[in-house]
């Protein structure tokens, strides 16, 4: 296995990217996954795991970070805007099907919380798409929302109404924390987001954990999971059975109608399923399903 930092446009800017490339014989055309985070994610959280298993399982994969995040670029930086984002997913995949080596008709999208709900609206709008996996994913902002506390959605959407505010004055933004214990003003106060998200942050990686507060008038009006029903192509959706950053059971409600959809619960809660007997346990369902509907033999 080969991994090369690269990059590619994206609107007005760029996005930085692994490229994973496996070393193996043959001069047959191959898949390619292509791989982003969530919500602030950026590549160095544990996503390397799972593009050197399907590396090494055969696929090229791309993983890359949105503009404002990570290696990308943009002004003002950790800016979370929903289309822009969406844009980066378009863009990733009409990089992806130039790669030498690349079956350009065997493209797979792997998404994962907020990028898992990103690739079901990629994939409703490109057909092509070969397959994606959608993991613990976004699916429901009202259900989201709903599932902060009260007190604390009061507290985040001040802070957001301030920051649209200053955005319009051409201020520099007012931050939000990505997560944070409950009761705090952070995005993601459950029980399980401070140890989850601190597990998944590799060892001397300086993370800066917030975003422009702005983005939480923004995400009770987004619901990729409505998409689903519009997904032609073969979908595995890995859905926390314990889910309070994601609900359960609005994402089932969502993904069951997926046309083409295999649902797996997978024990525990959002974060679990990155590490551990539990990331093994998911792995071994994701390649499973990769080698049934997109094998890289072709």
């Amino acid at each position: 296995m080969i991994q090369t930092d690269i990059e590619f446009p994206s609107g007005d800017g760029i996005c930085g990217a692994w490229l994973y490339a496996p070393q193996q014989p043959g001069n047959a055309l191959r898949p390619i996954i292509v791989l982003a985070h969530g919500l602030g994610g950026v590549r160095e959280m544990g996503l390397d795991a799972f593009a050197k298993r399907f590396s090494e399982a055969g696929y090229q994969c791309l993983v890359f970070d949105y503009r404002h995040f990570g290696a990308s670029s943009g002004e003002p930086r950790q800016l979370l805007d929903i289309k822009r984002q969406l844009q980066d997913w378009a863009s990733a995949v009409a990089f992806a099907r130039t790669l030498e080596g690349v079956d350009p008709d065997r493209v797979v999208l792997w998404g994962t919380s907020f990028g898992g709900g990103h690739v079901l609206r990629t994939a409703a709008q490109d057909r092509r798409i070969a397959a994606v996996i959608s993991q613990c994913p976004f699916t429901d902002g009202l259900a989201s929302t709903l599932a902060i506390p009260l007190r604390t959605s009061v507290k985040v959407l001040a802070r957001a109404v301030r920051d649209r505010i200053r955005s319009q004055q051409g201020r520099t933004p007012l931050m939000v924390p990505t997560y944070g214990p409950p009761g705090s003003t952070a995005l993601m106060t459950s029980p399980d987001s401070v140890a989850g998200l601190e597990a998944l942050i590799a060892p001397g990686f300086d993370l800066r954990p917030d975003v422009a507060a702005r983005f939480a008038l923004d995400i009770i009006r987004y619901y990729p999971g409505r998409g689903a029903r519009d997904i032609t192509c073969p979908i595995h959706f890995a859905v926390c059975q314990d889910d309070s950053v994601a609900p359960t059971k609005a994402t089932l409600r969502h993904v069951s109608k997926a046309p083409r959809g295999e649902i797996k619960l997978q024990p525990g809660g959002h974060f679990d399923i990155y590490v551990g007997e539990d990331f093994e346990h998911n792995i071994f369902q994701q390649l499973a399903f990769l080698n049934h509907h997109v094998p890289v033999t072709g």
